[in-house]
């Protein structure tokens, strides 16, 4: 009972600081996933350094100087939205990330005792991982204003709305394969790697959030949304965050470990809350440039 009260209440504040991130304002939304994107970057270290012991002898330098490199990258795809005395923050943020990002390796082969490329290699990994996604789904939310949401609509719809949508989907897609799979799944989908998923919970979560986005959008959201923005953002949620799920859970039990950190009790860390926004972010954000934008 102790363990359940936990848990929801680890839930309730991660649901009260998700939304209110989200929805107050861009600069907060920003700053929400500025900050989980450094703590799920130093989940994906300790991962990595389970997985690779050799990964765990990595300089200081090495360690902060990656993480300062990530937080310049997200900033980076602020653009021109945030200024301060003139100067964008996305034009900070590409400096920062490229000084660090070329200067780097250099410090790694000048003061490492035993210089490892293969080391530079997962810590560009951890940026292609963890940070990419989260910087394209900032761009997504500040570049809300040349969006085309409907055929006659540019930039009416509040700029949370796409971002909030993909977490609302994705947890359509889980819910709907747990049950699905529950009830009628027979069939393994992947047991090496995640031994409780099925080929018709997978299937049926899918189609029930590609559903659910297409009926309410149908009846009730015509005005915030086109109808194929509806579906086909539920679509990419569903696919690709049950890959991005998948991916996690493979890194996972590679290092021996259930969770990826213990920042929620009884959920988990950051990269267990977020695997599935980690490839479903990139390709929504491939849809909106493709589709979407005017």
């Amino acid at each position: 009972m102790k363990t359940f009260f936990t848990r929801t209440a680890s839930a309730l504040v991660f649901v009260a600081v998700m939304l209110g991130g989200i929805l107050w304002s861009p600069f907060t939304f920003f700053l929400l996933f500025f900050l989980v994107n450094v703590f799920a970057l130093q989940e994906y270290f300790k991962l990595i350094g389970e997985i690779d012991p050799d990964y765990k002898q990595k300089s200081s330098l090495h360690h902060y100087g990656i993480t300062i490199a990530s937080c310049a990258v997200i900033t980076a795809f602020t653009n021109n939205y945030f200024m301060f005395s003139g100067i964008s923050t996305g034009f900070l943020g590409w400096w920062v990330a490229i000084l660090f990002l070329m200067v780097l390796p250099l410090g790694e082969i000048l003061f490492s005792k035993d210089f490892s490329l293969k080391n530079i290699g997962y810590s560009a990994m951890g940026l292609l991982y963890v940070t990419i996604p989260f910087s394209l789904l900032v761009n997504i939310r500040l570049n809300a204003e040349n969006i085309h949401y409907t055929a006659d609509q540019v930039g009416t719809a509040p700029g949370w709305l796409i971002p909030l949508l993909l977490i609302i989907f994705i947890w359509i897609n889980d819910t709907m394969a747990y049950i699905t799979g529950s009830l009628i799944g027979r069939t393994p989908f992947a047991p090496a790697i995640s031994p409780k998923k099925t080929i018709e919970g997978t299937l049926g979560g899918m189609i029930l959030a590609v559903a659910a986005a297409g009926i309410y959008g149908h009846f009730w959201g015509a005005d915030y949304l086109a109808l194929q923005h509806w579906m086909a953002l539920a679509g990419i949620a569903a696919v690709f965050g049950t890959i991005g799920d998948l991916i996690e859970s493979k890194l996972k039990r590679m290092a021996g470990v259930k969770d990826s950190g213990n920042i929620m009790p009884g959920h988990g860390g950051f990269l267990d809350r977020f695997d599935s926004m980690l490839l479903a972010a990139p390709f929504a954000w491939l849809y909106v440039q493709t589709f979407m934008l005017h």
